[in-house]
């Protein structure tokens, strides 16, 4: 009990909590966008997946509250620690505000989390609960049937013949807005600065930044974050260049024609 207590009441517990959620949620966008990646493949590959997941029922609310829990401790730890660090420095320290080797991602940290937290927010209303989306999507939402078997990694997911969500046509015409389009590549690009420092800081505070691994671990992390802004921006730019067509038959092919 007093090791729970002290997590929430140190200093050194707060950095412990927000390096241990970081890492979570770290493994959550880094899935998430694996998942939404699957949108260049079959209709079904992504329909069956996101069929799976709403399959769990009970078990999937429980891994969102857990999510959500984390973000929570997240923010809470980063906003007390903070106020901590400025308390400390004292009034007399912002006479003169100098960065000194601080890197972009560090210097904008709480401005891109805070943005990030707001299109956390729209992005779980647009495509989780659905409350945007065309009259024509949300007429053919639950009439798509999967033509093939969905199997991940080997594992079945989805069988022929089964009634899913269009959720295809959901990701691509949520996409096809270039104001949703946009809005979701600049909060990935700071999502991707957020997550740079981040690691960066969750290394040192579990001890593993020192003079032998630093140099790598940059590496690694600046390739990762890197790599996770370019695979997120793949999707909406396929989308908005007419690169990738959607598929015929879906809502999203209906939807796009009518525009025409």
């Amino acid at each position: 009990m007093n090791l729970f207590r002290n997590l929430f009441s140190s200093s050194i517990g707060r950095k412990f909590l927000m390096a241990v959620t970081g890492l979570v949620l770290v493994g959550f966008v880094t899935g998430h966008l694996v998942g939404n990646l699957q949108i260049f493949g079959h209709p079904d590959q992504i329909n069956g997946y996101a069929h799976f997941l709403q399959s769990l029922g009970p078990a999937l609310w429980g891994i969102r509250l857990f999510l959500l829990a984390c973000v929570a401790i997240h923010i809470w730890a980063a906003v007390v620690l903070t106020l901590e660090s400025r308390s400390a420095r004292g009034p007399a320290a912002y006479g003169v505000k100098k960065w000194l080797r601080a890197s972009v991602a560090s210097r904008y940290m709480r401005m891109s989390g805070f943005v990030v937290l707001a299109f956390l927010i729209y992005h779980l209303a647009h495509f989780t609960v659905g409350i945007a989306g065309t009259e024509t999507f949300k007429a053919n939402l639950d009439a798509v049937t999967l033509q093939h078997d969905v199997r991940e990694f080997g594992i079945p997911l989805a069988t022929a013949g089964t009634e899913v969500h269009d959720v295809y046509s959901m990701v691509f015409l949520g996409f096809a807005n270039p104001l949703v389009s946009l809005f979701y590549i600049i909060a990935v690009g700071l999502l991707s600065l957020h997550l740079w420092h981040g690691a960066e800081s969750l290394f040192q505070t579990i001890g593993w930044r020192n003079g032998k691994w630093e140099t790598g671990l940059r590496r690694v992390v600046a390739l990762y974050c890197i790599l996770y802004f370019l695979g997120n921006l793949a999707i909406p730019g396929a989308i908005l260049s007419g690169l990738v067509e959607p598929a015929a038959g879906t809502a999203a092919a209906a939807e796009l024609i009518a525009q025409r």
